[in-house]
C-alpha cells in the first residue's frame, strides 16, 4: 500500500466518526464505530501492506523499539489533502505471529467542555483548587484521556498557572492560553513517569497531569506531589472509588500501608470513575460517571481503613455532587440513552441492576458483585 492509501484510511476514519482503525495481515482495515467493529470494503491486508502503512507513520525511534522489543507506541498528526490538521492518532505498533500489526485510536482536535461530555458540575470547583490529588478511572477506551485533557484546558483558559503533563504518548497538544503548558512524553522527552515527576517538582508547577500511574514509584511520586502543594491530575484503570483507593494502597509494602492511608485522607480529593456506552437513541457513546468527593467524614474512612463502607457515603452524598456508577447507568437507561444490557454490563451489582429495572438475569457470570469485599476495621491500639 501507498501513503495515499494511508491518507485515505485516516480520513475515512475521521469522516465515519471512529474511535480506532485496527490494520491486521488476512482481513480488511477494520474501523471501531459506536463500541463496534465494521470492515471496510476494501482489500484485504497481505504482509507487505501493513509493513508499509507501518514505514509511512511510523517515526525512527519508533521503528527502533519495534525491532529491539516487537512493539512501540507514539503519537502523530494527520493533515488533510487541504494540508489542514484534521486529527491527532495514539498508535500501537506491535508484532504478532512473525507478522505486522497496527492499532490508532483518533484524538480529536477539539477539546470538549465539561457540560459536552457531562461531566458532574463539581467538576469545576475541584479544578480550582490549588492543591491535591484528582483521580480519573476507569477500563482502557473509557475516555480518561478526553476527561483530563478538558479539565486542564479548562484550567489553561481560566487561571494563571504551569502546568506540567507527563504522557505516554502525547495525545491531545495543548496550547498556551491563560497559562503555561509543558506537555512531556515519556520515551521521548524524559525515560520514565516516575522521573519526569521527580523533575517536575524542580520546574517550579502548579498543576501536574500522570497520564498513567502504572508502578508504586510514580504512585509514590504523584502522592508527594500532591502532599507538597500542588493539584495533581492521575489515571488509574481501576473501577469505582473504593476500588481505586484499595488499589493504591494495596500497591504498597504491608509496612507503609498505614502511613498511606494517612497520606490519602489529606491528599486526595476526588475520583471520578467512567464507562463509556454505546446511545441507543442517536450515533455516539455517552459516558456513565461514578463520583466521589472526599469530605472529612471520607477522608475518616480512608483513614481509619474502613474502605467498605465508602459506596454508602456516597449514596448519602449527592448534595456534593456524589454518584455511584450504577445509579447514573439507571438514570441514562430511564431516559433511553442505553440498552438494557449496555448498563447491566457496565454495571459494579448487575444482579441488583437487574432487579430495580424490573428485568431478570439468567447470566450466572452477573450474578456477582463486583463492590471491593469488606475489610475488617484495624485493630484498636
Amino acid at each position: 500500500m501507498s501513503i495515499i492509501q494511508i491518507d485515505r484510511l485516516l480520513e475515512t476514519t475521521i469522516k465515519k466518526g471512529a474511535s480506532d482503525l485496527h490494520l491486521a495481515v488476512g482481513r480488511p482495515p477494520v474501523l471501531r464505530l459506536n463500541g463496534t467493529l465494521r470492515d471496510l470494503q476494501t482489500k484485504i491486508l497481505a504482509p507487505d501492506d501493513t509493513v508499509s502503512l507501518m514505514k509511512a507513520i511510523t517515526p525512527d525511534r519508533s521503528q527502533q523499539e519495534l525491532q529491539e522489543v516487537g512493539s512501540s507506541d507514539f503519537g502523530f498528526s494527520f493533515k488533510s489533502a487541504d494540508g489542514q490538521a484534521a486529527a491527532r492518532f495514539r498508535v500501537s505498533v506491535f508484532r504478532q505471529r512473525g507478522n505486522i500489526g497496527i492499532v490508532m485510536r483518533k484524538i480529536p482536535y477539539k477539546l470538549l467542555t465539561f457540560e459536552q461530555i457531562g461531566l458532574p458540575a463539581s467538576v469545576e470547583e475541584l479544578c480550582r483548587r490549588p492543591r491535591g490529588l484528582f483521580l480519573v478511572t476507569g477500563p482502557t477506551g473509557s475516555g480518561k484521556t478526553t476527561t483530563m485533557a478538558s479539565m486542564i484546558n479548562y484550567i489553561n483558559i481560566n487561571f494563571d498557572r504551569h502546568i506540567i503533563t507527563v504522557e505516554d504518548p502525547l495525545e491531545y497538544y495543548h496550547e498556551h492560553k491563560k497559562s503555561i503548558i509543558t506537555q512531556r512524553e515519556v520515551g521521548g522527552d524524559v525515560p520514565t513517569f516516575s522521573e519526569a515527576l521527580r523533575r517536575a517538582l524542580r520546574q517550579d508547577p502548579d498543576v501536574v497531569l500522570v497520564g498513567e500511574m502504572r508502578d508504586l514509584e510514580t504512585i509514590s511520586a504523584a502522592i508527594r506531589a500532591a502532599e507538597t502543594g500542588h493539584l495533581v491530575f492521575a489515571t488509574l484503570h481501576t473501577t469505582g472509588a473504593a476500588g481505586t483507593i484499595n488499589r493504591i494502597i494495596d500497591a504498597f509494602p504491608t509496612d507503609q500501608q498505614e502511613q498511606v492511608r494517612v497520606q490519602l485522607s489529606t491528599t486526595l480529593l476526588a475520583v471520578l470513575s467512567q464507562a463509556l456506552c454505546p446511545r441507543i437513541d442517536t450515533e455516539g457513546m455517552v459516558a456513565a460517571y461514578e463520583f466521589m468527593v472526599v469530605t472529612p467524614a471520607l477522608a475518616n474512612l480512608i483513614r481509619e481503613n474502613k474502605t467498605f463502607r465508602i459506596d454508602s457515603m456516597i449514596q448519602t452524598g449527592k448534595k456534593f455532587g456524589m454518584q455511584l456508577l450504577d445509579e447514573h447507568l439507571l438514570e441514562l437507561y430511564n431516559v433511553g440513552k442505553i440498552s438494557v444490557e449496555e448498563a447491566i454490563d457496565k454495571s459494579r451489582r448487575p444482579a441488583e441492576l437487574a432487579e430495580r429495572m424490573g428485568k431478570r438475569l439468567n447470566r450466572p457470570d452477573l450474578e456477582k458483585d463486583t463492590t471491593p469485599p469488606e475489610r475488617p476495621a484495624p485493630a484498636a491500639r
